[in-house]
C-alpha cells in the first residue's frame, strides 16, 4: 500500500470469543444474497413483523453511519464501519446469536478519496467464502481477511474520483474476486485471485476524470456485478454507464454488450445492480436515467437483437435494485418512493403506488418465499406479497432510525443496518 496509509490490525478485541467457522447452506455472503439478485434461499424464515420492541433478537450501536450492508456466514455477521473523515475503515466480526463483538480489522487513510454526505464512507457491503472475507475500500484498497480477522492480503485499486465517492461491492465466485471500480478516469472491471490476490485480469469502461465527461455530464458505475449461467457458459454481468456488459470471468474478454443506458447531458450513470430473470434482465439508469429490458447472451453488440424495450422519459430516481419472479419486475424507488411492477419482456406496467408510510427507498429488495421486503430511508421495511395483479401489503416494521441498506437473510434471522446501530430480528424460540 502507499506510505501514507498503515495497517491497524486490531484482532482479538473481545479475545477468546472467536471459534472456527462453521458455514450453513443458507448463509447470506454478500450483496443481494447468496446469487447476487436479491433472492434468498428456501431455508430463509424470517419474521413478518417486528418493531423497536418486538422480535429484536440483539442490537449493537455502531459509531458511524454507513451505505454498507451487513453478510451472514455461518455463526458470524460482518459489517463495515468507516468513521465520518474516512481515515478508518473497520470490518467488524459479530457473534451472530448474540451480538458481541467478536474482533475488528481495521485499516487507516490520510488521504480519503471525496464523497457525498449521502454516502458516508465505507459504502461498499463486504463478501465471503468458506475461507476468507473481502471488503472493498475505495481509495484505501481492496482487503482480505480469513474468518478469525488474520490479515490474508491487500491490492491497490484505481483511483476513485467522483463528487458521490464509490458504492459497488466486490464479488466471490470460483476462487476470483470480481470489483467494478466504475467511477473515475482508471474505471475498470478486475478480477483477482482469492487466495493470494493477485491480479488475474483488468477490463477498462470508458470513464471520465473526476467523474464528468469534457460537456460536464456525470459518468459513473456504482453497479454490483453478478455471475449468472447463461446457456453452458458462466459469465460475468455488470451494468456500465453507457451499457450491459457480460465479460469472461476467467479472461475478462467481453462477450456482448447491449448499449441504452447513456443519458447525456445530465449523465451517463448506473446505480442499480442488474435485475436479473432466468433468460432476460433489466438495468435501470441513475439520476433519472432510462430504463431497459433485455434477453441474456449473444457475441457482441447484441444492442439490435437483444434489447426487449427502452423507457427514457421521466423515471424516478433509482439507486436499489428491484426483484424478478416469473416474469414480472418488482422495482422500489428513491424519489418519490414509488413502489412498482411491470413486465419484464415489455416494459409495461402492472401497478404503482405509494405506501402509507411514505419514505424514499434507497435500499435493495429481498425476496423470501413469496414475500418482498424492502426497507425505506426512514428505516420502516415494507412487507409485500410478489402478486404482480397487485399492491398487497403485508406488513409496515418501523425502526424510526435512518437507513440506506439492504437487509441479510439467513434461516429465521434478518440483519439490518441503520446508520445507528445494528439489528438482528428473530422471533423468540417457541
Amino acid at each position: 500500500m502507499m506510505t501514507t496509509r498503515t495497517w491497524i490490525l486490531g484482532l482479538l478485541s473481545c479475545a477468546g470469543l472467536w471459534s472456527p467457522m462453521t458455514s450453513h447452506a443458507g448463509d447470506w455472503p454478500g450483496f443481494r444474497g447468496p446469487h447476487g439478485t436479491g433472492i434468498a434461499d428456501a431455508t430463509a424464515k424470517p419474521p413478518l413483523n417486528w418493531s423497536r420492541d418486538q422480535n429484536i433478537a440483539w442490537k449493537m450501536p455502531l459509531e458511524a453511519p454507513g451505505n454498507s450492508s451487513p453478510i451472514i456466514v455461518g455463526d458470524y455477521v460482518y459489517v463495515i464501519v468507516a468513521n465520518r473523515q474516512g481515515t478508518l475503515y473497520s470490518l467488524l466480526c459479530l457473534d451472530r446469536s448474540t451480538g458481541k463483538e467478536l474482533w475488528r480489522s481495521s485499516i487507516a487513510d490520510e488521504t480519503p478519496e471525496p464523497t457525498h454526505n449521502t454516502n458516508p464512507y465505507g459504502a461498499a457491503t463486504p463478501t465471503a467464502d468458506a475461507d476468507r472475507v473481502v471488503v472493498w475500500y475505495g481509495d484505501a484498497g481492496l482487503h482480505a481477511y480469513s474468518h478469525a480477522g488474520e490479515k490474508l492480503w491487500t491490492v491497490d485499486t484505481p483511483a476513485v474520483r467522483h463528487i458521490w465517492g464509490y458504492g459497488a461491492s466486490p464479488v466471490l465466485s470460483a476462487g476470483k474476486v470480481f470489483l467494478n471500480t466504475g467511477v473515475g478516469p482508471q474505471a475498470a472491471m478486475l478480477a483477482v485471485d482469492a487466495k493470494s490476490g493477485r491480479e488475474i485480469w483488468r477490463t477498462p469502461e470508458p470513464g471520465g476524470a473526476e467523474g464528468t465527461d469534457n460537456k460536464g455530464g456525470w459518468i459513473g458505475s456504482w453497479s454490483t456485478p453478478v455471475v449468472a449461467q447463461i446457456g453452458d457458459q458462466q459469465q460475468l454481468l455488470c451494468a456500465q454507464p453507457t451499457r450491459v456488459v457480460a465479460y469472461q470471468p476467467d479472461t475478462g474478454d467481453i462477450l456482448w454488450y447491449c448499449s441504452g443506458l447513456a443519458n447525456l447531458p445530465r449523465g451517463n450513470l448506473a446505480y442499480t445492480s442488474l435485475v436479473l430473470g432466468q433468460e432476460a434482465a433489466v438495468a435501470m439508469g441513475g439520476y433519472n436515467g432510462p430504463a431497459m429490458g433485455l434477453r441474456l447472451g449473444g457475441t457482441g453488440d447484441v444492442t439490435a437483437t437483444h434489447q426487449l424495450w427502452r423507457d427514457g422519459m421521466n423515471n424516478p430516481q433509482r439507486i436499489g435494485s428491484g426483484v424478478i419472479v416469473g416474469n414480472a419486475v418488482f422495482m422500489a424507488n428513491a424519489g418519490p418512493g414509488i413502489i412498482e411492477c411491470f413486465d419484464l419482456s415489455t416494459g409495461t406496467e402492472h401497478w404503482r403506488t405509494r405506501p402509507e408510510s411514505g419514505g424514499n427507498f434507497w435500499g435493495s429488495m429481498v425476496l423470501v418465499d413469496g414475500r418482498i421486503y424492502v426497507t425505506s430511508q426512514d428505516g420502516t421495511t415494507v412487507v409485500l406479497a410478489a402478486d404482480e395483479r397487485e399492491f398487497k401489503l403485508l406488513a409496515e416494521n418501523r425502526l424510526n432510525e435512518h437507513c440506506n441498506t439492504t437487509p441479510a437473510i439467513a434461516d429465521g434471522d434478518l440483519i439490518l443496518r441503520t446508520d445507528a446501530q445494528i439489528y438482528c430480528i428473530r422471533e423468540p424460540a417457541q
